[in-house]
């Protein structure tokens, strides 16, 4: 039996972005990824993330917000994925095995100010880029696999 691929998902907070891309590469390719999120200044998992989630399936009730420093020097990880820029500019050099390092960067649904019904629509639509983003890279390596 091949082992699965592990995938660290790094952010700043791990409470929106990072969160949502565990929860999403879970959703679509468990069987072939062991998924793991993590934040540089780890906080608490956002109500609107899980509210997104929900919306499209996904119970979040067992994450927690992490911190990359429960990682570094313990696990191995095929790929490290940041999705936020300021997470890369400020993400640790190397884990131990790790293969492949990308940069994904979506915006902050957090950070953005408005009604609530905007918010809610801002991590909707977060949500969204980084499914297509998920599932359009689960193509990309599965083709090559």
């Amino acid at each position: 039996m091949e082992r699965k691929r592990r995938v660290l998902f790094m952010c700043t907070g791990n409470s929106a972005r990072s969160q949502m891309a565990q929860a999403l590469l879970t959703m679509h390719a468990a069987d072939l990824f062991e998924v793991h999120s993590a934040g540089l200044d780890p906080s608490v998992i956002h109500p609107l993330t899980i509210q997104v989630m929900q919306e499209i399936g996904y119970d979040m009730s067992g994450h927690t917000a992490k911190s990359v420093k429960q990682y570094l020097g313990k696990d191995q990880f095929t790929y490290v994925i940041t999705v936020c820029s300021k997470a890369e500019d400020r993400c640790p050099t190397s884990f131990l095995g790790e293969l492949h390092r990308l940069q994904w960067p979506f915006d902050d649904p957090a950070a953005f100010d408005g009604t609530d019904e905007e918010k809610l629509n801002v991590f909707r639509s977060v949500r969204d880029q980084i499914s297509n983003k998920v599932q359009g890279w689960l193509k990309e390596v599965t083709a090559a696999a």
